[in-house]
């Protein structure tokens, strides 16, 4: 879990990516430049991202190729993708957008109170799935030490029933019954 959701902005203007990061400050984001689709791809290639605002038509690798390589990756193919495009002339734009994994299309110029919210939207879905991360770990790690507990548990039962099948002379087994019931206190300490 890295705490703070980042968002990748994508754009070869960098007037446009000053405008981005201004219209999300105040958010609960960690914002990261890319100048082109290259740079972008190294970025995702070690760093992970809540969300991807990414300019459609930029020169050399434009958007919609720029996220078939994210949606091609394991890695990346889960991180939503919001086009921006400096206008509305081709139709089929938007529908290439979708095509290729954009979970929303924005004509520039765009309302940023609309883009504020949207991204607002993203990142508590990031936020929530973050948790959730969390929550199924702490539970993974309660039942492996509820699993040991029981281990050791039943090694405690074995270890007594030798001790009383041997009356005096158990005393190891004893010994034994005893590490084992302090195996099983020390994993449910840690489970709970």
């Amino acid at each position: 879990m890295s705490g703070v959701a980042r968002v990748l902005l994508v754009d070869d203007r960098k007037d446009n990516l000053l405008a981005l990061e201004a219209i999300l400050q105040g958010l609960p984001v960690v914002t990261v430049a890319a100048h082109s689709g290259e740079e972008a791809l190294k970025h995702l290639l070690v760093e992970d991202f809540a969300l991807i605002l990414l300019d459609a038509q930029m020169p050399d690798m434009d958007g919609f190729e720029t996220a078939r390589h994210i949606k091609r990756r394991e890695r990346t193919r889960h991180v939503p993708i919001i086009f921006l495009t400096a206008a509305d002339r081709d139709a089929h734009m938007a529908m290439r957008g979708y095509a290729v994994g954009a979970v929303d299309y924005l004509t520039k110029p765009f309302d940023p109170w609309v883009l504020r919210a949207k991204v607002s939207v993203f990142i508590e879905l990031w936020v929530k799935n973050e948790q959730l991360h969390a929550q199924a770990e702490t539970a993974r790690v309660r039942d492996n030490a509820m699993r040991a507990a029981g281990v050791a548990v039943g090694e405690a039962l074995t270890a007594l029933r030798a001790a009383q099948a041997v009356g005096e002379a158990g005393a190891p087994a004893l010994e034994r019954t005893h590490a084992a019931l302090d195996r099983a206190q020390r994993h449910l300490n840690v489970s709970g």
